[in-house]
């Protein structure tokens, strides 16, 4: 689905993650950033939870279905902002890319990190919350439900494509240094999850 021509093409970058409450469910987050490393604008969902038919029925493909086309989605069409890059450290919300015109990057971790093939424990059907560790962990994969991933490093991150989509790598090529020696590119996920906080806790 393409972007509308209202939204404004400037140079930014998005960032996108969802977190997850045992109680509540599944919360996504997306953070637009100036080449200052500054806030554009930002958007959060209300809770998103699975009921037990639908992790039953969905199975594997639950969590690309709810972190990806579900809230990832959604989140990236609410922007007024149309960035350069979107990343994510959240394996599922690759899903999304299908859907929308904009490139999406995962950031995997460290460019030394080892890399497992280990199946990703289902945040969306088991209802845990996981820790920054097991998220990066769970990111190592490099495929999900009908979608290939192609890692590559990127300076002192691994990051990956969806190997159906290879013009994102050079995109990212093209702009991230234009934003290097501002932006860390684990760092803006750490405001997307406090901000998710604090607006739960403003809404308790």
């Amino acid at each position: 689905m393409m972007r509308s021509g209202s939204q404004k093409l400037l140079p930014a970058l998005g960032f996108l993650t969802v977190t997850c409450d045992p109680d509540q469910g599944l919360f996504g987050g997306y953070l637009v950033l100036n080449l200052l490393g500054r806030p554009l604008e930002f958007h959060c969902t209300a809770p998103v939870r699975p009921n037990r038919a639908q992790a039953i029925l969905y199975g594997p493909s639950l969590d690309p279905y709810l972190c990806g086309e579900r809230i990832g989605h959604t989140l990236l069409e609410k922007g007024r902002v149309s960035p350069r890059l979107v990343f994510t450290d959240r394996l599922p919300v690759m899903a999304a890319r299908p859907l929308v015109a904009t490139s999406l990057v995962l950031v995997c971790g460290a460019a030394s990190q080892t890399f497992a093939g280990d199946g990703e424990a289902s945040v969306a059907a088991t209802g845990t919350a996981e820790t920054a560790a097991d998220e990066r962990a769970a990111s190592a994969r490099t495929e999900l439900p009908g979608l290939l991933l192609e890692r590559f490093a990127l300076g002192a991150y691994q990051l990956g494509v969806l190997a159906a989509h290879p013009d994102d790598r050079a995109q990212v090529a093209e702009y991230w240094p234009h934003f290097a020696d501002q932006i860390a590119l684990e760092e803006p996920f750490g405001r997307i999850r406090e901000a998710i906080d604090e607006a739960r806790s403003g809404a308790a």
